[in-house]
């Protein structure tokens, strides 16, 4: 039995949203081909999420550079620590990640950024060596459903693409080299196409989940 963390990152509701639409066919399709697998949903926008601020900054460097325990921390640090630990004990728990998460000027929305924080963690998920980072995570596999109303994927403006890119290269680094993507993009750009290109993304999305 697998576990999966299915992570959105939108504020607006399933029917106002075509990401989360898509998001709901692929994971209702996942769940149909994979009966016996565990789903854990993680919507960033309903979560009150922790960022890393002054107090998880020096508490960890504290640790590192001074050698202290965590039982030495001031109470906020080990307070505010802990709460940005659930998030990334949660994410070493999983096997399978599904990032549903819409483009937002040429990057990713706040709380997915703030998540990533959350994991991207030395000693944690990944540890530095002579040649580089070596991740931790192996053996585990992602998709990112993005939305975007323009065209990135390709053409010339694959290089404003700071979402998905940035995405895979830190899932990359702490061991998830299995990163496939899902663009649904180019329905506010088309909009006489917007229904074809929705529908396409949703079968698409269901026909991937078969498979992850």
């Amino acid at each position: 039995m697998a576990k999966v963390l299915y992570i959105t990152a939108n504020p607006k509701s399933v029917n106002e949203s075509v990401g989360l639409r898509v998001g709901q066919a692929f994971i209702k399709s996942y769940q149909e081909s994979h009966p016996n697998d565990e789903i854990k949903e993680l919507h960033l926008y309903q979560e009150e999420f922790p960022t890393v601020d002054h107090d998880i900054i020096n508490g960890w460097d504290r640790m590192r550079r001074e050698g202290i325990t965590f039982s030495e921390l001031s109470e906020t640090e080990q307070k505010k620590i802990n709460a940005l630990n659930e998030f990334t004990d949660m994410l070493i728990a999983a096997d399978k990640y599904v990032f549903v998460s819409p483009m937002w000027n040429w990057g990713t929305p706040p709380p997915l950024k703030a998540f990533i924080d959350s994991f991207v963690v030395v000693g944690k998920t990944f540890h530095y060596e002579e040649d580089g980072p070596v991740g931790h995570l192996k053996n585990k596999k992602a998709i990112h459903i993005q939305i975007s109303g323009g065209i990135y994927s390709e053409g010339p403006f694959a290089k404003m693409d700071h979402s998905h890119l940035y995405l895979k290269q830190v899932l990359n680094i702490i061991g998830i080299s299995d990163v496939d993507v899902l663009y649904v993009e180019g329905h506010e750009f088309d909009r006489e196409r917007a229904d074809e290109i929705i529908h396409t993304g949703i079968s698409e999305a269901k026909k991937r989940a078969k498979t992850f």
